[in-house]
């Protein structure tokens, strides 16, 4: 059991546990279009949607619906476990079913599409079918998940990613081709002197200069920067 400050994730059944980029993907999309209507593609444990759940309710709009999706049957049902024991378990909705699947049943529009998925490209897959699918990148191609945002995205929504840093090249010109331009760009490294390891991307349908910064996770083994800390201090306990 991972415990944040207002709420517990379940994560036995998971293949992918409750880690960094979840937390920060959750921490650092931005609210600034106060969407309604919420779709996490790829839910996992849920923590990403629950997350939103728990910084959208301090927006002064009336609190829509936080809608996730997830294929692996055991994250699903762990997913659905975490929403209902949640304080936001009567705005939270879990879909069993792959994006093409939802794609095909589902026309709704959302104001905000967040998504970490997974992004190990090479060729070093392990012996865990489950874990492997929740990790590399052929389960859920960004081509489709871009296709899939154009889909779904509201004029005013924001679409919200976070992916390798040498995969950010990639991702931007995918979204150029279907007119999703860059609205915040933070590029994420462990301590100030490591390399860049990830991108926080979010796109919207209009076309601006966008906010591009930097995040230093830590200056010592967990001597947390004033940065994160303050992107994180709402969520884990320690902060």
């Amino acid at each position: 059991m991972f415990q944040f400050k207002q709420f517990s994730i379940a994560q036995d059944r998971c293949a992918m546990k409750v880690g960094t980029d979840g937390v920060l993907l959750g921490a650092w999309t931005p609210l600034i279009n106060n969407p309604y209507n919420i779709l996490d593609i790829g839910t996992g444990t849920g923590v990403i949607a629950l997350m939103l759940a728990q910084r959208s309710q301090a927006v002064p709009i009336t609190v829509g619906k936080i809608d996730a999706i997830e294929i692996d049957d055991d994250a699903y049902e762990q997913a659905t476990e975490n929403f209902e024991n949640s304080p936001w378990n009567d705005r939270l909705y879990c879909y069993h079913a792959g994006l093409d699947e939802f794609v095909d049943e589902v026309e709704e529009e959302f104001d905000l599409i967040v998504s970490n998925p997974p992004f190990y490209t090479e060729n070093y897959k392990s012996d865990n079918e489950q874990r492997d699918a929740a990790r590399f990148e052929d389960s859920l191609p960004f081509e489709e998940l871009v296709e899939a945002a154009d889909f779904f995205l509201s004029d005013h929504g924001i679409f919200s990613i976070i992916i390798p840093y040498k995969e950010e090249e990639k991702l931007l010109g995918l979204c150029a081709e279907r007119d999703l331009f860059p609205l915040k760009i933070t590029r994420v490294k462990g301590t100030p002197t490591s390399e860049i390891k990830r991108s926080l991307l979010a796109f919207s349908r209009v076309e601006q200069t966008p906010l591009v910064d930097e995040l230093v996770i830590e200056t010592a083994r967990h001597q947390y920067t004033p940065e994160y800390i303050e992107l994180t201090k709402d969520f884990y306990l320690k902060m």
